[in-house]
């Protein structure tokens, strides 16, 4: 007991904070009748303020580990977790109509959110295979259970039963491939294995095979093919609310770990994973572009959306490594197109899914391609965002959704996988179809709907702004791709 010291709490300030905030809300909303729910929701958005201003003021240009070298404080998770609480706050606004109408707006739904997000919150600052661990635990169940909130919803049963069952799996994998890099390297620290790698202490054979179950577990996170099977069935099943929040900030976190592990732990065995990326980046883009074409549900349409932009994220974290010695400005330049294509993708994946629950009302539910029919006539202003929504994910110039494609792209080519850039260029035509096909039901075809659309003036602003972000960032995309470069180099 003599030998302990006690952690520096000032870099986990935020962490701390919410969840503090999470246990007082927890007992405050026992005490609210249904008519006072907005009090829950309104603590939860100041709860996301109170983290984002911490976190702004407790910002460092050092990186800071403490809690003996197991989290990080550094300029990519302060960021990473500013844009986590930016797209947890948007989900919370276009959300609450949706819950409220079907009754779903519970204490439950944003205590479960508030721990995702502290879950999210740990694995961005990982520095120990532990830590990192519990993060992604403690988002996964959290994840299970909003899945499983309607419970008379079959579907939604269902859905989060193949969701819990497939993530277990995935987290054995995790879990066991993380065993293997400790029985190499005999240090459960990220930045030990990254020693012990550089020095040539780690067993060759082990460490090997437990790279390829880290990286198993990483794939399923970002739901990336072969580990990509519960994406369709979890986004459709979900009540559509949690299907954008599934859609959204998770996938930040799932980049983060990506990051922790391949990049700052495993960056001498870059020449393995890398060929392993190329594979899932590939097969993801094929797939997920290929399989979309045949949906006619919207979710399960944009479920396989995310697929192949999971597979464009790949691609700029596999071209960070080429030759023997890399150029450094090369190897930011790709992680910073991934770091910028996964901010691009939330962006764009709050707009769509924030239109959807626009769309859905009392009894109703968006969710068919054919409810997008003459959206262009019962409302101009909602169809020309989701065009430019859609415009962005098929990478059209000159949306965000391009200049995040053409920066991989680049990138790839760079490191000498032209050949790569020009299979994935081939399935983004390929795509492109599914997503113009929804830009012409809105203006070609007659409306089969003309209820009118019914939504809070604080959603239809924030939907507007979103849609206008996505348009106004490909015109200008050197600021977030400036913020990207920036965060990385004083972090790598």
């Amino acid at each position: 007991m003599n030998n302990f010291v006690s952690p520096d709490l000032y870099p986990a300030a935020p962490e701390i904070f919410l969840l503090a905030m999470a246990c007082g809300i927890l007992l405050i909303d026992l005490f609210l009748t249904q008519s006072r729910r907005w009090i829950t929701a309104a603590l939860t958005h100041a709860t996301l303020i109170g983290c984002a201003l911490i976190t702004i003021f407790t910002f460092n240009d050092q990186v800071v580990l403490t809690f003996s070298n197991m989290f990080v404080d550094d300029a990519l998770s302060d960021v990473l977790k500013l844009l986590v609480y930016g797209s947890v706050a948007v989900m919370l606004v276009y959300t609450r109509g949706y819950l409220r109408d079907r009754g779903l707006d519970k204490g439950e739904f944003y205590l479960l959110v508030l721990f995702a997000t502290l879950g999210m919150m740990v694995m961005i600052s990982a520095a120990h295979f532990l830590t990192l661990y519990l993060g992604l635990e403690l988002l996964s169940l959290s994840l299970y259970a909003l899945v499983a909130l309607d419970r008379d919803s079959p579907r939604a049963t269902e859905a989060a039963m193949k969701y819990f069952v497939l993530g277990a799996l995935a987290s054995g994998l995790l879990l066991y491939g993380m065993s293997m890099l400790y029985g190499a390297t005999g240090t459960l620290e990220i930045g030990g294995v990254a020693q012990a790698l550089y020095h040539g202490s780690a067993v060759g054979t082990v460490m090997i095979f437990g790279l390829v179950f880290v990286v198993a577990g990483i794939a399923f996170k970002l739901g990336a093919v072969p580990f990509h099977m519960w994406i369709p069935d979890v986004y459709h099943g979900a009540p559509t609310a949690i299907t954008l929040f599934i859609g959204s900030a998770p996938k930040l976190a799932a980049f983060a770990m990506a990051m922790r592990l391949l990049v700052y732990g495993m960056f001498d065995l870059a020449e393995q994973w890398q060929t392993m990326l190329m594979i899932m980046a590939v097969l993801s883009i094929a797939v997920g572009n290929l399989a979309a074409i045949a949906q006619t549900n919207i979710k399960r349409m944009l479920a396989y959306s995310a697929i192949s932009h999971m597979g464009f994220m790949l691609l700029g974290l596999m071209s960070g490594v080429a030759g023997e010695r890399p150029d450094p400005s090369m190897v930011v330049n790709a992680y910073s197109s991934a770091f910028y294509y996964t901010v691009a993708y939330v962006l764009m994946s709050l707009g769509s899914f924030g239109v959807i629950l626009l769309l859905s009302r009392v009894g109703y539910e968006a969710e068919n391609l054919e409810d997008f029919k003459g959206l262009n006539k019962r409302s101009p202003w909602f169809a020309f965002i989701m065009m430019v929504l859609m415009f962005s994910m098929a990478g059209v110039p000159f949306f965000v959704g391009f200049f995040a494609k053409f920066s991989v792209l680049l990138a790839a080519i760079g490191a000498g996988y032209l050949w790569v850039a020009i299979v994935a260029v081939m399935f983004s035509l390929v795509g492109a179809f599914y997503y113009l096909r929804i830009v012409k039901l809105m203006y070609f075809d007659a409306p089969t709907d003309a209820a009118p659309i019914v939504a809070s003036m604080d959603m239809r602003v924030l939907l507007s702004v979103n849609g206008l972000a996505v348009a106004l960032l490909g015109i200008f995309p050197q600021g977030i791709m400036a913020l990207c470069t920036q965060t990385l180099m004083r972090s790598l």
